[in-house]
């Protein structure tokens, strides 16, 4: 979303970087937020633009303008946008068969929330705080520390928000 905080941008980018570099040489591409997520309804399409998407599928490479088949979809939250995140939003993602992950983070502390779908289909949450140092993305088999993803995120400056 255009306007966001430092931190906010500051996370994206950092974790977009840690992707690409994970996923390079596998057919699985990287978004950032200027890519629309189209989700399939009987009566009318929805598009929204995560802060970062991946998607290894095949079928994606046919569309230029959004992505269908996402595996893993990461959203920094805001104060303006977390219960939308959490809520209608999150409801809309889990229509995604491809989907296996969804992440939130937050940028005024170190604090990643993994929902993950299970074999049952019911989605299961892991949280990464600082304690434990390092998150795992099982969908694209990734492992990557809290410090590199909090890289340059100062949160002091966080009260100005």
């Amino acid at each position: 979303m255009a306007g966001d905080s430092d931190a906010h941008v500051t996370i994206s980018l950092n974790l977009a970087a840690l992707l690409r570099s994970h996923v390079r040489g596998r057919g699985c591409r990287v978004y950032i937020s200027d890519m629309k997520a189209r989700i399939e309804t009987t009566y009318k399409n929805k598009f929204y633009y995560p802060d970062v998407m991946v998607t290894c599928d095949k079928r994606d490479q046919k569309t230029i303008n959004y992505k269908s088949f996402p595996c893993l979809i990461v959203e920094v939250i805001s104060d303006s946008t977390e219960a939308f995140d959490r809520g209608d939003k999150f409801a809309d993602y889990q229509t995604l068969d491809s989907l296996q992950e969804y992440v939130l983070i937050n940028p005024k502390r170190q604090r990643v929330e993994c929902f993950r779908r299970g074999d049952n289909g019911l989605w299961i949450l892991e949280f990464y705080t600082a304690e434990k140092s390092v998150f795992q993305l099982k969908s694209i088999e990734f492992e990557g520390s809290l410090a590199d993803l909090y890289e340059d995120v100062y949160f002091e400056l966080q009260s100005e928000i």
